[in-house]
């Protein structure tokens, strides 16, 4: 069964702005009760998943501080920024050491910021890159794409929508 969580984007504006751009971008919050239960939202959106091209590209946000992909392949990968991580030192068996470094994910503690860091991920990555596909998950050829372009500008019918991502334009048809 699914969890509605439309009560949690309201009365708080930061809730509020990340449930309009949800609508806006046609995602839906398909929480389920035990993800609710152990803090966790999870997303729907209206792009196919390339991996299996069946089933939409789901994201979610963990009470951890994750935010990851849902649905490709064997494991979730995470979509947080990365870091380097603390080096460490380990005694080899001649008396010398070896450093060891790795890189970490930055982890997001608040639940706000985490849905506002995971629409402007899903936004950049998944919208703008995408952008030939449209949300019943059909692949639109870029010649395809071209001539209805050349099309409306004959008829003077170009549309044009801006969106701003962390202070980046871009232009989104």
């Amino acid at each position: 069964m699914k969890q509605n969580n439309k009560w949690k984007y309201q009365g708080d504006s930061r809730y509020e702005k990340v449930y309009e751009k949800m609508q806006l971008l046609g995602i839906q919050d398909v929480t389920t009760d035990r993800q609710h239960k152990n803090g966790t939202i999870t997303w729907e959106l209206p792009i196919k998943n390339w991996n299996s091209g069946k089933t939409n590209i789901e994201v979610a946000s963990f009470s951890t501080g994750y935010v990851r992909n849902n649905n490709s392949g064997y494991s979730n990968y995470q979509l947080n920024k990365r870091r380097e991580g603390e080096p460490e030192y380990f005694k080899l068996s001649n008396g010398d050491y070896r450093k060891f470094e790795t890189r970490t994910c930055k982890l997001i503690p608040i639940e706000i910021d985490r849905l506002e860091y995971l629409i402007s991920y899903c936004l950049k990555n998944y919208y703008i890159k995408n952008a030939n596909q449209v949300p019943n998950g059909d692949f639109v050829p870029k010649w395809k794409y071209e001539n209805d372009i050349r099309n409306a500008v004959v008829e003077n019918t170009t549309p044009e929508v801006k969106v701003i991502v962390n202070g980046h334009r871009y232009n989104v048809i």
